[in-house]
């Protein structure tokens, strides 16, 4: 009798199923994979993809982003607040090769590429990874090999954004046509999940782009970049539409080693580095202008911890700590180091500094796959 009272009294404190659920999106990831074990429900109710999606966008609302660390050996996550080093779920897909990372990530996946390797998506949280086929510009920078350096076509790099209106993401290499023997301005490859392959978009962007450092960004499902021209602007690729269009004029001259462009808070962002400071701008999609948002005083940066070195800071990150906003950016110079900047006591502290540690990308931890 003690027992049936028991059981009756367990059963009538269970919650619905719908209950469960919400509770469940606000769980770490983490916590959620081990979850998959207590029933099959909760199992089908995880690996859903709607649980997912609305787990995801209640951590983008009320959590920050982790760092991912990406290495030639390991995947380590620095967590804000603390920014303690974590190790990584999941294999490492590339061996000992070192690829570098696309800046933006999209529900929680992050894209490596390397110019003469196959790439790769990666969850960094699950382990989960797809590999991506060489592209058609990788393919002929193999085939050509020392002699595309003598070309003097500049470095490319990749970008990974997604469709907002269909869900579908979309790895993307634009780059310059002339040196390598190509029509047009620029040449644009997406690649296509289904398909498992990249196929060509026509047209192309109408105007030249600038290689080198600065690499393509996401923003509300757009990738970004800086043209080659006298005057720098903003090319912008809608991934829904698959077009063109030049968004705002920078606020500024860029040449390829000096200026960057970055997502913060989900805003389109332009940094230049001058003799003596670094200044942010973001961009007001409004009223189309550019509004002075930070300043990095590299003079400092430079007698208290020798960077900028070779090239201009990455902003990585806006987030809350004490109730007060700072800065996370990167020196992807010799130092490889992540420093946090306070603009209320102007103070800039090294979170981590270590040749080995690899290339940060911001990402909101997810249980999505492709």
């Amino acid at each position: 009798m003690a027992r049936k009272t028991k059981l009756r009294r367990i059963e009538s404190v269970s919650l619905p199923h719908h209950v469960v659920e919400i509770i469940m999106e606000r769980l770490p990831v983490k916590s959620l994979l081990s979850f998959k074990a207590v029933s099959k429900q909760w199992k089908s109710t995880i690996e859903s993809r709607f649980f997912q999606e609305r787990q995801f966008k209640n951590r983008q609302q009320f959590g920050d982003q982790d760092v991912l660390m990406v290495s030639s050996t390991s995947l380590r996550t620095l967590v804000f607040g603390s920014l303690s080093s974590t190790s990584s779920s999941g294999k490492i897909p590339w061996g000992n090769e070192t690829y570098l990372v696309c800046q933006s990530s999209v529900d929680g996946l992050v894209c490596l590429y390397d110019s003469h390797q196959p790439g790769f998506v990666v969850n960094p949280t699950t382990g989960w990874y797809r590999h991506l086929p060489l592209s058609r510009l990788q393919q002929l920078i193999i085939d050509l090999g020392y002699r595309y350096f003598e070309l003097g076509h500049a470095n490319f790099e990749p970008g990974f954004g997604k469709d907002e209106f269909t869900g579908t993401h979309k790895p993307v290499w634009l780059y310059n046509s002339f040196e390598i023997g190509l029509e047009n301005a620029t040449t644009c490859e997406v690649f296509d999940f289904s398909t498992n392959s990249w196929r060509y978009v026509t047209p192309s962007a109408p105007c030249r782009i600038l290689g080198g450092f600065p690499t393509p960004v996401f923003v509300d499902g757009s990738l970004h970049w800086f043209t080659e021209c006298k005057e720098t602007k903003v090319l912008s690729f809608d991934l829904h539409t698959e077009t063109f269009k030049i968004t705002s004029k920078a606020p500024f001259n860029a040449s390829h080693w000096d200026v960057l462009l970055c997502n913060l808070n989900n805003r389109l962002c332009v940094s230049k580095m001058n003799l003596s400071d670094q200044v942010i701008w973001s961009f007001n999609s409004f009223n189309k202008t550019w509004d002075k948002l930070w300043s990095i005083d590299i003079n400092r940066t430079w007698l208290s911890f020798g960077f900028p070195t070779v090239s201009a800071l990455s902003p990585l990150a806006i987030f809350v700590e004490k109730e007060k906003k700072k800065l996370l950016f990167y020196d992807r110079g010799y130092n490889h180091t992540l420093v946090i900047h306070d603009p209320e006591t102007k103070s800039y502290d090294v979170a981590l500094s270590d040749e080995s540690i690899g290339y940060p990308v911001c990402y909101f931890p997810s249980l999505i796959s492709i």
